[in-house]
């Protein structure tokens, strides 16, 4: 026969809060993630994955472009403008922003860092490419259906055709970087912090709103510059819902994955993949 408790009441207490689940995690710690699906949304997988992306870009921009002056992505040049205004310039300033940046992701996440896992890199840049080829495809055939065109990577070839192929794949990397690092990450985020805090908006109001007027930034720069596209109404409703699409996969699955998305579609339209 078991042994009775000493004090009936305090085990009837004891059970009745086992069977409420695990005791909650200490004060200020996250729950660790884990799973693929958990831990590449978290912003340490964002900026381990963003590292090829970044050196890619760089390199590649560096053997690529001739001539007196580079050709570089519109959002790396604005990024780099904001920071030689803030006294930095050149690779040495670069270097400490990127680990800089390292350094606040180990910190932001120190109490709930996730495991480090080589395979789901891989995961990520294969389930970037399924979603850069689905989304080009439904929003393409969204476009067409309102249009009776699919315009944008024609559009698109015709302003890059001038440039050698190693420079367009650098720039189809670079934009899915920085790009989104622009879009999604500050302007959208910065933007949905805003109506939260400053006008009162809900949550899901506050970004919603946001990522709306994001898309239309997104895609009206792209008509900017002597590389924009002309305009048209079906490239510029191409790219906002386009912007649209990378919004959701950034809020669902991170950064890691709406950038590697937005590369790896860029590099598909240049290579001819869409």
């Amino acid at each position: 026969m078991p042994a009775l408790p000493d004090d009936p009441a305090a085990e009837v207490a004891r059970l009745a809060s086992a069977a409420d689940g695990p005791a909650p995690p200490a004060s200020g710690a996250r729950p660790r993630p884990s799973g693929y699906f958990d831990v590449t949304r978290t912003a340490t997988y964002g900026y381990l994955a963003a590292l090829p992306l970044f050196a890619l870009y760089e390199v590649g921009v560096l053997l690529a472009n001739s001539g007196p002056g580079q050709i570089r992505v519109g959002a790396d040049v604005w990024l780099k403008s904001l920071l030689a205004v803030l006294g930095g310039t050149g690779f040495a300033a670069l270097g400490v922003v990127v680990v800089a940046i390292g350094g606040v992701v180990w910190w932001r996440e120190r109490l709930g860092r996730p495991p480090l896992v080589a395979r789901y890199f891989g995961g990520i840049v294969a389930e970037s490419l399924v979603y850069a080829v689905v989304l080009a495809a439904l929003v393409g055939g969204v476009v067409q259906a309102l249009f009776g065109a699919w315009a944008l990577p024609d559009a698109a070839l015709a302003q890059m055709a001038r440039l050698g192929l190693g420079l367009q794949l650098a720039l189809s990397i670079g934009a899915g970087l920085y790009e989104e690092l622009v879009f999604r990450v500050l302007l959208v985020g910065g933007l949905s912090w805003v109506l939260q805090r400053a006008v009162g908006l809900s949550r899901p109001r506050g970004y919603l709103v946001a990522a709306v007027v994001g898309a239309v930034v997104f895609s009206a720069v792209h008509h900017i510059g002597p590389l924009g596209d002309p305009f048209t109404l079906s490239v510029f409703s191409f790219r906002f819902l386009f912007g649209l699409a990378l919004n959701a996969v950034f809020l669902v699955r991170g950064f890691a994955l709406a950038a590697w998305t937005h590369a790896l579609y860029d590099v598909l339209v240049v290579t001819g993949g869409l």
